[in-house]
């Protein structure tokens, strides 16, 4: 039978504090929380408490925002707490082999894939990015590696074909919410059996970059339909149509045959209506734009865009690629 843990918390981001929350309604005790400093953002600077510590601040939880733990006095404190276990949900600073040899449980982290897949900062765009059918959760023992300690537990999911980053970790948050849980009573009852993970079978869920987002029409529609999925919430796909960088939120692919015999140049727009606008792509595969943000301006759906700046788009006009340039 399993008996409450004391638990440090660490991490930083709303997918971090929903699982903070999961852990507060259970019968486990958090002690403690830890989380990155308090930084400024948003048009006013103004300095913003990360979403980890809003929830902790709200239940009268102790919070340390160390900016790493170089310093002993960090480690001292840490020790000081008398936690049984660490648990380390997208934290963003890394633990040395100092801290995870802390907790007489060890630390344990919450990654949003099946592990050795996607190893790394951003498994949920990369997944998608990569036309990946499944993805999943998996409770991890940490190791002074990235991502590379034992498997506690896993859970998969099939990727739905219209879902975007934002959609998938809306489910993630929830399973690995749920699997934590689980994975913390069977560590409570001495019933957890580590795995240890392939190392060949590994692949590594690189940092997003802002660039990643360049629109390249001399791929398929369904490529470009996973990118646009992809990094959406951020950093969003773009592309440029005369002269403006246009955000794109969401795309699908069109598959319904079209006359072989006619060919359009990757990027240009074959049809405008309430629908959505229509773009040719390599191999006469076309793409149907739903939603776009103009510059300056918030999301709108392609209705919406019809309704008010009608003259911006036009059948014939060409999205500029990758390797193009307006001349």
């Amino acid at each position: 039978m399993s008996k409450p843990l004391k638990i440090i918390f660490a991490g930083t981001p709303p997918f971090a504090a929903n699982t903070l929350q999961a852990l507060l309604n259970s019968s486990h005790e958090i002690i403690a929380v830890y989380t990155q400093p308090d930084r400024r953002s948003g048009r006013g600077k103004k300095i913003t408490s990360s979403a980890v510590k809003q929830v902790a601040s709200q239940h009268n939880i102790a919070v340390y925002q160390p900016i790493n733990f170089k310093d002993q006095d960090e480690l001292t404190q840490l020790a000081t707490l008398n936690a049984d276990i660490m648990v380390i949900v997208a934290y963003g600073i890394i633990l040395p082999q100092s801290v995870l040899d802390i907790p007489p449980l060890g630390c344990i982290n919450v990654h949003a894939s099946v592990l050795p897949r996607w190893r790394g900062a951003a498994p949920i765009e990369r997944a998608l990015l990569a036309g990946d059918l499944e993805t999943g959760i998996t409770i991890m023992q940490m190791d002074k590696g990235l991502d590379t300690g034992d498997i506690l537990s896993t859970q998969t999911l099939k990727i739905n074909s219209n879902m975007t980053s934002m959609d998938l970790q809306a489910v993630l948050n929830d399973m690995g919410s749920d699997l934590l849980l689980n994975t913390l009573d069977d560590i409570s009852s001495g019933i957890q059996t580590p795995t240890q993970q392939d190392n060949d079978k590994a692949t590594y869920a690189e940092k997003l970059h802002k660039s990643e987002g360049k629109i390249n029409w001399q791929q398929t529609s369904a490529q470009i339909a996973l990118k646009i999925r992809g990094l959406n919430p951020r950093p969003v796909a773009f592309s440029t149509l005369n002269d403006q960088t246009i955000r794109l939120w969401s795309a699908t692919q069109l598959t319904d045959i079209t006359d072989p015999s006619i060919t359009y140049k990757p990027g240009t727009i074959l049809n405008i209506s309430k629908k959505g606008i229509e773009v040719s792509c390599l191999d006469q595969s076309r793409l149907l734009i739903r939603t776009i943000q103009l510059p300056g301006g918030k999301q709108l759906s392609i209705e919406d865009v019809i309704n008010s700046r009608k003259d911006l788009f036009r059948i014939g006009d060409a999205f500029i690629s990758t390797n193009e340039t307006n001349n």
